[in-house]
């Protein structure tokens, strides 16, 4: 009888295209009929493992955890999955070309990155380290920061940027093809190279002639959404929560990264570094701030940003079922973070050693906007806080989680005191 049932309307939504064959003027097929998935386009670098590997090219083919990660998801919610291949000097330009929806290619989470798009929940924790050849060369992390010492690194990604700021008594060179700064430094063309804790064995595996030094940065990767896609952003991180809850997540990271490195984050965690991600772009609202000859602090936007947080987790209780939390504590926790960025973007003013990445993105068009995309994913990750956290554990996670400078540990207890109060609160009537 069902079959029958489908049958029928299937022949009937035929004729009713049928009818409407003056207009189209062109022939239906029974193709035509089957609704196709929604197409998720993934930018991936295909360069950068354990992540994002090219094993094939023709066709290209991918491999690594964030490719994965990708095909589980669009499994998952039905959705027909392309990969597109960017470079990393190209990345934060094809994103806003609209050259794909999202990247998974192990991102690293940076404040002018965060003003462009929206990261989701971290997925991944990595370090900065350098290898240095041949064996025995560099005894220290420091003997690297010194001249004639050649340190490859790849162009255009995060690695190149700490890489300047550690390094800036050394030659410095930037290489595109991420493939090829390892090939580069076995070839003897440099001293060292800079990669990460998690790409580091795959490029020491096979040699005996490479030193490394560090971690000398400690970085989270998320994946990287479109601005103008966030109910794409809201999903993939309400997906990711769950994979994180169901264990399955982690049995990804220890099939790509190995048990040692692999870590889960749980919701605590996850909420702080998304109040770490809105912290460290204070600096940049400040030096915004200041060449434009607006004051540090703005009253009147203040109650804005937390009519916003209420919204955004109200509408968070509501898009997943959850208790909703009481609206002034919510505020309550929002005063916490202001007060906060307050006193790192006073400290970043006054900072005379504070050098700002240029250019500066606009605060209206660029700063606000994103400070509202990551207040909304607060406001997603409160109503995923297990109830009746203990404040010691609160306290210990904040001063480890929240870690952009110029921050002081009285503050961090202020934001501790006010997630602990949020845990273990009633829902609101």
């Amino acid at each position: 009888m069902r079959w029958q049932l489908h049958s029928w309307l299937r022949f009937a939504l035929f004729l009713a295209i049928l009818a409407l064959g003056d207009a189209s003027m062109g022939q239906v097929t029974s193709d035509d009929l089957i609704a196709k998935p929604p197409i998720l386009r993934v930018g991936t670098s295909g360069d950068y493992a354990p992540f994002s590997i090219v094993t094939g090219e023709d066709p290209i083919e991918f491999e690594g955890f964030d490719i994965e990660v990708a095909r589980a998801y669009a499994a998952e919610r039905g959705l027909e999955l392309r990969f597109v291949r960017f470079l990393w000097p190209e990345l934060s330009s094809s994103l806003a070309a609209d050259r794909f929806d999202i990247a998974m290619s192990g991102v690293t989470i940076r404040p002018e990155r965060t003003a462009l798009g929206r990261f989701g929940v971290t997925v991944v924790e990595t370090g900065a380290v350098v290898l240095g050849r041949p064996k025995g060369r560099f005894r220290t992390i420091d003997d690297f920061n010194r001249r004639p010492v050649r340190i490859g690194v790849n162009a255009g990604g995060h690695l190149e940027r700490v890489t300047s700021e550690r390094f800036s008594r050394a030659t410095v060179i930037s290489i595109p093809d991420n493939a090829a700064v390892l090939q580069t430094l076995l070839a003897g063309n440099l001293d060292a190279a800079v990669t990460d804790t998690l790409e580091a064995p795959h490029w020491r595996d096979g040699t005996d002639d490479l030193d490394q030094h560090g971690p000398f940065t400690t970085d989270r990767k998320a994946y990287w959404v479109r601005a103008d896609r966030p109910e794409l952003a809201r999903d993939l991180d309400a997906w990711l929560i769950e994979r994180e809850a169901d264990g399955s997540l982690q049995a990804l990271r220890i099939e790509h990264f190995g048990p040692e490195p692999a870590r889960s984050f749980s919701p605590l965690e996850s909420l702080l570094a998304a109040m770490d991600e809105r912290l460290s772009l204070m600096p940049l609202v400040a030096v915004a701030k200041r060449r434009s000859g607006m004051p540090l602090e703005a009253p009147e936007r203040e109650e804005v940003v937390l009519d916003a947080a209420v919204e955004s987790a109200r509408a968070a209780a509501e898009r997943y079922g959850a208790a909703l939390p009481d609206a002034e504590i919510v505020k309550r926790l929002f005063r916490a973070q202001m007060e906060a960025a307050k006193e790192i973007q006073w400290n970043a003013i006054h900072d005379r050693d504070y050098a700002p990445p240029e250019p500066i993105p606009d605060i209206k068009t660029e700063l606000r906007p994103a400070l509202l995309r990551i207040g909304d994913r607060i406001g997603q990750l409160l109503v995923s806080l297990p109830a009746n956290l203990e404040s010691d554990a609160v306290r210990q996670s904040t001063l480890e989680q929240l870690r952009t400078p110029r921050l002081s540990d009285t503050t961090k207890q202020e934001i501790a005191d006010a997630i602990t109060a949020l845990s273990a609160a009633p829902p609101a009537p």
